[in-house]
């Protein structure tokens, strides 16, 4: 209000009727440029537009810095300067159908704590329910949960680097500008590909762009009919959606006991569809843990009969520095870089997920029609910003710098070599479903959990509750296979966490030979009953067949580094079939 009066007595108009932070100016061109050379001058940004100046500004603005813009607009129109009336009464004329009429923030939490103090007593409470990696490995396989080392998150608390706006232009971005070059000729280099782009926000989005590059391509070359999207059953989960999203029919190929790509269907039902191939999704190694040793002919083939082969890069945690997927005959591949490449996952933060290809794909690239990225034939924008979530490929670019080539071959090596080591530690206690075929398996593996239901009544989520009492978040649970626990525990885990996490499941799987011999009661038993929280444990009455002592340190390291978990058992089933609203109830609004 106080800027918009004040352009206004320099003659200026205000053409937005109602507005929230930002005003709109009409200008001619050329006292748009002269407001842009003094704006520079002063190292102030604006949003031009053909016939308008834009102006944001938010919170964190102060008086001075709307006098500094009075003042430039004053300079560039050689107009006397104006002092900005910081006295004079706002009106905020909103119109009617715009103003708030119902209540706001009427949860407790937004009225409960008043100084900073008990704010931050607030949050860390809240903090204290997670368990996370500062507490125990996450062996969530096929999400890479590894080590974010904190030199490489430092830079993002740069100012040069976190206060950079994506709009910025390029002749003030250089620096950062050579950063996104060097990023993307190593993510080049380690994809074996020809092109790259920053721009997908996420490892789907990424699948997604990649998949509509292939259109484009198709497009360009009149084969348009081409839409059939083959997905082998171990793909990555999310494929058939990006699929669909994209515009293509999804055809399931089958999967041998082995877990390998039933090739003779593949081939099959890519000669049935030949005339409408688009591509072949494929994970490599697979979701089922397994590298398809054929993978070459398996490209050869899509190729052959037009197609083109989608690589899903969730997977590449087993390839840096031992193949890549421009090797094995791939087109075009995602990275998430929020897994591999050690940006932090999962907790609804920003990830990334750029897209490398070959070079005929190269010319479809997404583009932006803000900044000019992409091909010469781009694709439009996948997100809003050029370089997606950008600040963050700091993370990715001193991960890779600091590493080296040996290094991110190393942490390849490593990671396969600690599954292989968890999956030989627990032979005898669970078997592995898939393994290649000189019997190991990649950086991941299924653990077959199935049987035990027929042997003592415990399910797969009821070892997943139960890792929780030994401190430890569960493996995915039932993906890809119903009824089974996929273990990655990448390369960041010591030989010291692998033991302990191996015996924590050791440890389970006694408890279920007592369950099976009759020692504890096929419903009253430690793994039906947990998570077992202090609440519970701390009870006057204790009515279980098993002590209390069982249920909250089953293993002496636990006493060491015990994690309480603050909810107990929940019922999953009826949560998914009850939706139960997290707001205040009815009677609260009835009596406000």
């Amino acid at each position: 209000q106080l800027l918009a009066s004040s352009l206004q007595s320099l003659g200026l108009t205000q053409s937005n009727a109602a507005y929230f932070d930002t005003l709109h100016i009409p200008m001619n061109d050329g006292d748009i440029e002269k407001v842009k050379k003094v704006a520079v001058a002063h190292e102030v940004n604006f949003r031009y537009f053909s016939d308008a100046v834009g102006i944001a500004l938010d919170e964190t603005s102060t008086t001075a810095e709307v006098q500094l813009v009075v003042n430039m607009f004053a300079e560039a129109l050689g107009k006397s300067a104006l002092t900005v009336d910081t006295a004079q009464t706002i009106n905020y004329n909103w119109e009617n159908a715009l103003v708030r009429k119902s209540l706001y923030l009427t949860h407790p939490v937004f009225n409960s704590y008043h100084t900073e103090h008990e704010m931050l007593r607030y949050i860390k409470r809240l903090e204290a329910k997670d368990l996370s990696m500062v507490h125990s490995m996450i062996s969530l396989g096929s999400c890479t949960m590894k080590l974010n080392a904190t030199t490489e998150m430092i830079p993002v608390t740069w100012p040069e680097i976190n206060q950079l706006h994506p709009f910025a232009p390029s002749d003030q971005t250089k620096g950062y500008q050579i950063i996104l070059e060097e990023l993307s000729r190593d993510l080049v280099e380690i994809t074996g590909f020809h092109g790259i782009s920053l721009q997908p926000n996420s490892g789907a989005q990424g699948e997604y762009a990649g998949l509509m590059v292939i259109r484009e391509y198709f497009k360009h070359h009149n084969q348009t009919n081409r839409n059939i999207a083959l997905i082998p059953s171990s793909a990555h989960g999310t494929n058939p959606a990006s699929a669909v999203m994209a515009g293509m029919q999804v055809v399931v190929v089958a999967c041998d006991d082995q877990g390998y790509i039933l090739f003779d269907d593949l081939k099959a039902k890519a000669e049935k569809h030949k005339d409408n191939l688009a591509v072949l999704m494929v994970t490599y190694p697979s979701t089922h843990g397994v590298y398809e040793e054929n993978i070459m002919e398996i490209t050869s083939l899509i190729h052959e009969l037009g197609g083109q082969v989608y690589m899903d890069g969730a997977n590449m945690n087993a390839q840096v520095g031992l193949t890549n997927p421009g090797n094995i005959g791939a087109d075009v591949c995602h990275l998430n870089l929020h897994k591999t490449f050690c940006i932090p996952h999962g907790g609804g933060g920003p990830g990334m997920g750029p897209i490398c290809c070959a070079e005929h794909l190269t010319p479809f690239l997404p583009g932006h029609k803000e900044v000019k990225v992409g091909g010469q034939s781009a694709m439009t924008a996948v997100s809003a910003a050029p370089y997606g979530s950008s600040s963050i490929l700091l993370i990715s670019y001193a991960y890779i710098k600091m590493m080296g080539a040996i290094g991110l071959r190393m942490a390849t090596e490593t990671a396969i070599l600690n599954a292989n080591y968890i999956r030989a530690k627990l032979k005898g206690n669970y078997e592995t479903l898939y393994s290649g075929k000189n019997d190991t398996i990649a950086h991941e593996m299924i653990l077959e959990t199935r049987p035990l239901k027929l042997t003592s009544g415990v399910q797969v989520e009821d070892i997943a509750k139960r890792l929780m009492d030994y401190g430890y978040h569960a493996p995915t649970v039932s993906f890809p296979v119903a009824g089974t626990l996929m273990i990655e525990p990448t390369e960041s885990e010591t030989k010291e966490e692998l033991d302990r996490f191996c015996d924590a499941l050791i440890s389970i799987r006694q408890e279920i030979a007592a369950i099976e011999s009759g020692q504890y009661d096929r419903e009253d038993n430690p793994l039906k009953n947990a998570p077992h929280t202090a609440e519970t444990v701390l009870q006057d009455e204790w009515n279980h067949s098993y002590s209390r002592n069982v249920a909250a340190f089953p293993l002496p390291y636990v006493k060491e580094r015990k994690f309480w978990p603050s909810v107990s058992r929940v019922d999953n089933t009826y949560g998914d079939r009850n939706l139960v609203c997290s707001c205040l109830p009815m009677e609260a609004y009835l009596e406000s």
